[in-house]
């Protein structure tokens, strides 16, 4: 039906012209962003896990700065400790000089005074070995507690670590039993969190230790599951919702007490994997309580060839002692290093776990924006032509 009221075709047109023109303005919006997702109107589960993961790498960068300010700290303590080192060696060759027995006291006394110099400049070397502030050469410093992770250890849940089982340690695939008086009915095992029991395993006297670990997590519904330690025969349960007295985790079984079982052992936290590592202070200065403690002005001296023997022994003391410590520093600053390159990889991967969420396809977008200008070019069209329909109403009436 003709009405110059209503027109239905025109609305149609109107309505195909402008869902057109909104893919069309999403389009150009991506394209001019890079992104399809660019805020939570677009997709606010996406984006809401970009942005955390935004944040992220915003943490994994301050822990990057972090590793990398602690490995100029140690170059800086590793730089002293050789000079230090060298300083010991030309020392212990002065040593060596004085165990002469023809050495007149002049000469000795010429001897002990290079001596004495050399030493003097230990502590020298020692307190200026600075970066930041911070000195792990010096007497009397802190440790560094250096952060390797972002992510936060902490503690969460609780767990039970069973006595060992009597008399031998089972593998995985060995029977459940006790030495002593093997499995019976009294041993089902039941869990219960703040005494309400969620799961019980029917302990057989046929069930492998794989097969009641197994029990376990299934029984509780994934609640709590169990590890078992061949070295020390203990089973070891943890809960992850178990709050320390207000949801404590606890074991019973239908008959005895059985603690190697896990009944009636107390609940403990459960620690995470510590996020932080400690650079120890190292006391390079002279006559202090580190490596060069057998190293001072009362101890060392030269002034007979007994001394200078006395002295060249204190000082290889002191040489062994440096270099064991050096060693030691050297190998947590290439633990340093092998995180540092972790943590920037792991960067790397997240970034791109971004970017697969929120990043447009810019080829596609392309050919889609062509494809939407020529839709809207063709509904534009429609809606003038459904625009002109009424006006075959005119013809009527000639």
């Amino acid at each position: 039906m003709l009405s110059v009221n209503t027109n239905y075709g025109a609305s149609i047109a109107l309505q195909s012209l402008n869902a057109t023109n909104k893919e069309l303005n999403e389009v150009q919006n991506r394209i001019n962003t890079g992104f399809k997702v660019a805020s939570a109107r677009d997709n606010g589960a996406v984006f809401a896990i970009a942005e955390g993961q935004r944040a992220r790498t915003t943490a994994i960068s301050s822990v990057r700065d972090g590793i990398a300010r602690a490995n100029s700290a140690i170059d800086v303590a590793l730089a002293a400790g050789e000079s230090i080192g060298k300083i010991l060696q030309d020392m212990k060759a002065k040593a060596v000089s004085a165990q002469a027995d023809d050495l007149t006291t002049e000469q000795r006394n010429a001897i002990q005074a290079d001596f004495d110099a050399l030493r003097s400049q230990i502590d020298q070397i020692a307190n200026s070995a600075q970066f930041n502030g911070l000195n792990l050469v010096a007497a009397g410093g802190a440790n560094l507690s250096v952060l390797m992770s972002d992510i936060s250890g902490g503690t969460t849940g609780r767990s039970v670590t069973s006595t060992a089982i009597a008399g031998y340690v089972p593998g995985l695939a060995g029977y459940v039993v006790n030495a002593t008086s093997g499995v019976t009915a009294a041993d089902d095992t039941t869990f219960n969190l703040n005494g309400v029991a969620i799961g019980t395993v029917d302990v057989t006297a046929t069930m492998t230790v794989q097969q009641y670990l197994d029990a376990v997590s299934t029984s509780t519904g994934g609640r709590v599951t169990a590890s078992y330690n061949q070295s020390t025969g203990a089973f070891t349960y943890v809960a992850a919702e178990a709050v320390a007295g207000t949801n404590e985790l606890t074991l019973t079984t239908a008959g005895t007490a059985r603690t190697w079982l896990g009944h009636g052992v107390a609940a403990g936290a459960v620690t995470g994997a510590s996020t932080t590592t400690t650079i120890t202070n190292r006391d390079f200065t002279v006559g202090g309580s580190g490596a060069l403690a057998t190293v001072s002005a009362a101890a060392n001296l030269l002034n007979s060839a007994g001394s200078a023997l006395t002295t060249a022994g204190d000082i290889d003391t002191a040489i062994t002692a440096l270099n064991s410590q050096l060693a030691t520093m050297g190998s947590q600053a290439k633990a340093l290093d092998v995180q540092a390159e972790f943590m920037a990889k792991l960067n790397d991967v997240v970034e791109q776990g971004i970017s697969n969420l929120v990043d447009a396809d810019l080829a596609k977008e392309s050919a889609r924006l062509q494809s939407l200008q020529i839709k809207q070019q063709l509904g534009a069209q429609a809606l003038s032509i459904a625009n002109q329909a009424p006006q075959l109403v005119l013809s009527f009436f000639r």
